[in-house]
């Protein structure tokens, strides 16, 4: 077992998400940023999609009762095992009775813990993650809190093998306060002005401290629609960026609808949803740039591939 001797911020157990129920009104949920998720498991010998710890804008400590191999990723954290204190991107042995802690120290918003063996939760409708507004999934599908408990699964690898490995640099995502992010323009573009569309490209939109794990709201020059505002809904996915009244974008993110009523003027592709993700609401800013679904496809099939290259020895 892990127990959870301290918890703040957002903790949930998330997998890759609850895929094949959004025909039914399921959002898909799972990680924030998926790459640095992926990672994690990477680092410790776990299939990707295997169940882990994600920490938003908060801090963590644990507990362990077993002998076990963890690693954390993502932005704007420090782990500790022990009495010693460790980077990111790493996997570190634990002996039993030691204490993990996972430390906000910087810009970034998520970071993901992963176990050798994953964390052996009861899944809901085919997945461990954890939807908190229909409390599906992970821990009674609830923030973990102090005094929880979670069975770590079993795995075949000896964990002398995988402690000591780390993600290189190079291999990591280009995390950053003001990011860059490749857009496909979307369904509706056509209901915008030409005018709104090169604002929309072109000018800096800071993270709104309303955002949420739903959706990551935009803050700046306001888009305009042509004619109705309003329009029949229709199927959303993670990335989507709607287009209110106020003119202000919504990215969507893990938790979102699965449909929406307002237009969407481009999507945010898959390999740079991790990027707006780590930006730090009321702080970060992004920028928007458009690109061709054959890039998109190329810089995920790049992501992926240096991840899994990526891993080492120390």
């Amino acid at each position: 077992m892990l127990e959870v001797i301290e918890a703040n911020g957002l903790v949930t157990v998330q997998d890759l998400g609850r895929r094949g129920w959004r025909r039914f009104g399921v959002p898909l949920s799972g990680p924030m940023d998926a790459f640095a998720f992926q990672a994690a498991n990477s680092l410790v010998g776990n299939p990707l999609n295997t169940a882990a710890l994600e920490i938003g804008a908060g801090e963590l400590e644990l507990e362990t009762d077993q002998d076990c191999v963890i690693a954390a990723a993502g932005v704007g954290y420090t782990v500790s095992v022990y009495i010693w204190e460790f980077q990111l991107w790493d996997s570190y042995f634990v002996r039993a009775g030691w204490r993990i802690r996972l430390k906000k120290n910087g810009y970034g918003m998520w970071a993901y813990l992963a176990v050798a063996g994953g964390f052996d939760t009861v899944p809901v409708l085919n997945s461990h993650s954890t939807f908190l507004r229909s409390r599906l999934g992970g821990l009674d599908g609830q923030s973990l809190q102090g005094g929880d408990q979670l069975k770590i699964g079993t795995t075949k690898l000896a964990l002398a093998d995988l402690a000591a490995r780390r993600l290189v640099a190079d291999a990591r995502p280009a995390y950053t306060q003001s990011p860059l992010v490749d857009v496909i323009l979307g369904p509706q573009a056509g209901r915008f002005t030409d005018e709104s569309l090169e604002t929309f490209l072109s000018s800096p939109y800071r993270v709104s401290t309303t955002s949420d794990r739903m959706g990551y709201r935009m803050e700046g020059t306001r888009l305009e629609h042509h004619g109705n505002v309003d329009m029949i809904s229709e199927g959303m996915d993670v990335g989507s960026v709607q287009i209110p009244p106020d003119g202000q974008p919504i990215v969507m993110m893990a938790d979102c609808a699965t449909t929406g009523g307002y237009p969407k003027v481009a999507s945010v592709i898959h390999a740079d949803l991790p990027l707006l993700a780590q930006c730090t609401p009321g702080a970060d800013s992004v920028r928007f740039r458009e690109t061709t679904v054959e890039a998109a496809q190329d810089k995920y099939r790049t992501v992926m591939e240096k991840m899994k290259d990526g891993v080492v020895n120390l």
